[in-house]
Formats: structure tokens, sequence, C-alpha cells
């Protein structure tokens, strides 16, 4: 039996629509990724089954007494508690029956007469059922699992929840709906701001997962490890493919390749079609010409130039040095506390560093004092002469959102914009979905995932020797990260990038920086 139906659900937003005629059913057992690009849809059907939102037409079903438990990636705790209080929170049938227990041991030592003793270790015995039923002798180890393979330590465990940074009380509400196991997991990108251990172990609790779940994600290999269904929402539509991701690639490009077919066919008999008219009519001084020119048309926006000679056309003009950056002897402590020492980097042109290693051992730390926003304890870096360099994150900070798409990515000292002709900046544009009226939006209408892409443009169109990315794939679509992977591939400069995302640092890096936790770092090959 089904626990959640969706049946002919239709969503639009000021007459846009979102989702049109969707169908779909959710049982024990499944586990569906829900992919698209941004806006395709995706979080909106989540909120459809949470009932967060009303569907224009269709309905809603969910069985009685199923329980529902959802994350999203800006679910941010806040609490005067901190995670462990509120985790512990979570079990109060345990606790009451533990404060119940210990009035029962209480009454033992009161000197209690035979009617009485009796009464109590009758009550005893009943509780130790009911405390065995409820849990009570795991809880505590599985809230100290979670969050230790959350990458909670001790202070962060205690600290109160408003306390925390914004990322951990992310992981705080990540930690809440696994620990309470729901029949059906809602999930909007629960891998954001998890470390690669982090990342391996959610992976492990959801294959072992019994109930069911459909999970948001831009980490492909997360989606192929986890899910037995893909979903694809596109067209105001719902697009399933039976398997994991790499079925899901397999499956869409055998899609794609028998549309171009059909599409092929259409375009011959709108051709034939539209002879017979211009013969009907005798309309056309030239039908032959007139034909000809429609199936050029048809022809050209039916085939688009290949993504990578897009991008090396925006890159001929930019040269780099072949030395860039140099750190010697670099070390940052916080608190009296190491994060890493005696750390030697050369940054060269062509490299694709990434930088790996658990949550809070100063992998952001190191960018952010490449990138002057702090610095060393010891230590120097060195950049070479006329080298320039962007951060993602300053720019998406940075975003100015009375501007249009067009003038910040154009705009900006140095563009790429400048000396590429319009046309190619324009198809680079397209590649990160931005149609020419998107470009004409202005910043403060996009989504985050779109204002992500602004500033991934810039950034890639900054005429930069070096580029400087931390979790650049959280609020990517795939398309867009799939492009971005295709960019940097391509640009003749430096990148150092800190991601989860394995399926992105596979095919981005060449050299890798590791970060053990414990105040060392090591380099190795581009591997995870």
């Amino acid at each position: 039996m089904s626990w959640i139906r969706l049946k002919s659900i239709s969503k639009s937003y000021d007459r846009n629509p979102v989702l049109r005629d969707v169908n779909m059913k959710l049982t024990a057992g499944d586990k569906l990724g829900l992919v698209g690009k941004n806006g395709a849809g995706k979080t909106t059907l989540l909120r459809l089954i949470l009932g967060h939102e009303d569907p224009d037409a269709g309905t809603v079903d969910i069985t009685q007494d199923v329980s529902v438990g959802y994350f999203s990636q800006f679910s941010e705790l806040d609490s005067d508690k901190s995670v462990q209080g509120e985790l512990v929170a979570l079990f109060p049938e345990v606790l009451a029956l533990e404060a119940e227990m210990d009035e029962v041991n209480a009454g033992f030592g009161a000197d209690p007469d035979e009617a009485e003793m009796t009464r109590l270790l009758e009550r005893q015995a009943e509780l130790l059922e009911q405390l065995e039923r409820a849990g009570a002798w795991s809880y505590e180890r599985d809230i100290d699992t979670v969050l230790t393979k959350l990458g909670f330590n001790e202070e962060h465990r205690s600290l109160p929840i408003g306390q925390l940074s914004g990322g951990w009380r992310n992981r705080a509400a990540l930690a809440t709906v696994v620990i309470q196991a729901p029949q059906v997991l809602l999930m909007d990108e629960p891998t954001n701001y998890l470390d690669i251990e982090g990342l391996r172990w959610l992976e492990t609790w959801f294959q072992k997962f019994e109930g069911a779940l459909i999970v948001i994600s831009h980490d492909r290999q997360f989606l192929d490890a986890v899910c037995n269904r893909i979903i694809d929402v596109e067209n105001h539509r719902l697009h399933e493919y039976e398997g994991g991701f790499a079925n899901f690639v397999q499956k869409k490009q055998m899609n794609i390749k028998s549309l171009e077919r059909e599409f092929a066919h259409e375009a011959e008999l709108l051709a034939f079609e539209q002879e017979a008219i211009s013969n009907r009519k005798e309309l056309a001084k030239n039908p032959s010409k007139s034909l000809r020119r429609k199936l050029a048309n048809i022809k050209q926006s039916g085939k688009p130039r290949p993504v990578d000679q897009i991008v090396t056309e925006i890159y001929g003009g930019l040269h780099v040095k072949d030395e860039l950056c140099a750190v010697h002897s670099a070390s940052k402590s916080f608190g009296g506390e190491s994060l890493f020492e005696e750390l030697h980097l050369e940054v060269r042109r062509g490299d694709r560093i990434a930088i790996l290693g658990p949550n809070g051992c100063g992998k952001t730390t190191l960018l952010n004092a490449l990138a002057g926003v702090e610095s060393f304890s010891s230590g120097t870096v060195r950049w070479a002469k006329g080298v320039h360099y962007v951060s993602f994150n300053q720019m998406v900070d940075a975003l100015d959102h009375g501007d249009t798409v067009a003038h910040a990515v154009g705009a900006m000292p140095d563009s790429l914009a400048f000396s590429a002709t319009k046309k190619s900046v324009n198809r680079f544009l397209g590649l990160f979905q931005f149609s020419e009226l998107d470009r004409q939006t202005r910043i403060g209408d996009l989504s985050g995932g779109e204002r992500a892409r602004v500033a991934l443009a810039q950034c890639l169109l900054s005429g930069a020797s070096v580029i400087i990315l931390d979790e650049p794939t959280n609020h990517l679509d795939m398309q867009s990260t799939q492009v971005m992977e295709r960019a940097l591939a391509h640009f003749p400069g430096a990148v150092l990038v800190v991601s989860h995302d394995r399926f992105f640092i596979d095919k981005v890096a060449n050299r890798v920086l590791r970060f053990d936790g414990d105040g060392n770092v090591g380099e190795l090959e581009a591997a995870i």
C-alpha cells in the first residue's frame, strides 16, 4: 500500500506554471532522488506533500498515522538549549519513565513497609519493561553516534544552538530528523556542510533506513549510493527512472537521442506542411528559398555548439603566469588550539587543488587567508606580481540586489566580457541557463541557486588567474555544476576548492591537499 499519493497536481506562481498534472506514489522502501534545474519545482513538490502549500489543482493524500519528517538546507535550529539537550528532549516517553524510576528507587531508601515494598517492586518491574520497549538503553548511544558522525565535538554539543554558526545549526536540524527516524523522510540538500566522513556515514544510514525517502541533492555519488529511483523534474512534469543516478544518466541520454530523432521527423513534416501551404496559397515568390531558410533555422536550433568550444572561446585571450602563489611555513591557531602547522603550498598555472578534511580542520580558514579575509598566525603567503585572484563566496556576498544579471557579469574590471564578443559571452551565460530575458532580471528577484550561478559566472569571466571556491556546488543544480566542471577544466589559471562533492572533485582536481584534523596537512594524488 502506498503511503503518499499525488494525483493530478498542478501549481503555478504569478501565473507561471511550476508543476502540471503531476502524479506520484511513495511506498515503504522507496528511495527517490529528485533532480532538475533550480526553480524546476523540486522544493515545491516537498512543500505540497507537507501541506505547507496547497496545489492549484489535484490532491495530496497521506495515509493516516504515517509519520513524516522534513529537513531543508535552510532549516537552521534556533534554541537556548544545546544540541545534546534538543536531541534528548526528543524522547519524552523515556525521560518520563526514567523520572518515575528515580522516584521508585528513592522509595526503596525511605524504609517502606511490606505492602509499599511490594508495590515498589511491581512498579519497578513494569517500568523496566516499558523502558526496554521505549529504547531507553540505546537512545543516548544513538545520539552520541549521530553527533559524532555529523562532526560535533564536545564544545559544539554543549553550546546553546543559537550561538552556533549557520552551518552547525543546519547540521543540528539534520541530527534531529535522523534521530526521530519517521516512516517518511523528505530531505532537501541534506549533504550540505558535511565533510566526506559524515557524508559516507549518512549514505550508510539512508541505505539501512527501512522507511521511504524523497531527497533533493546535487551530490551525484550520494544519489547513486542511496536512491532506487530518480525523478527528473523537467518542463513542469515528473520523469521517472528506475535505479540510481548512474542509470538515470544513461537512460536520459538515450531518451534525449530518441527525442532528437523525433524532432528531426517533426522538422521534416513541418517543412512539407509549409511547402504545401505555400503552394496552395501561392503567397511566396520563391517557396524553395523560404523552405531552405526554415530548414536551416530548425537545424541551427536543434544542434547547439558543444560546451567545450563555447568555454575555450571565452578563455582564448586570458594569459596566465607559470608561478602564481607560494605559502611558506603557515600555521593557524584559534584559542590556543592549532588548526594546522608548517603548511607549504605552491600554486602554479593549471593546478586544480582540492582541499579536503574533516569539518573544523582549517580548510575554509586557508582559503580565507589566501583571499586576504584573515591572516595566518605565522608564516607567509606571497602572490606573484600582477596576479589577480577572485573568491566565489566573496562574489556571492557582494552581489548588488538592485543590479541586473547582465550588468553584474559584464561590468567587472578586467572582465573577459570586454575582450570576448557579445555573442560568445551570451553563449557562455546561456550554458548557465540565463536566457536573454533572464539577463535583464534584477539580482534581488533571483533564487539562492540563481544568485550562486551569477557569482560563479562572475568568477569564471573575471579575468583573474586564480579562482578560490568554498563549497561551490551547494546551491547549484546539476546542469550548472556540470558546466562549471567543464569551464574549470579549460580555465588556463589555477583553482583552489573546498568541496565535499566527490564527483566534482574527481572531475576537476589534479592535486589534493588533505587535512587530517590533528594539525597535519599532506598532499596526495587526486583521489578521495
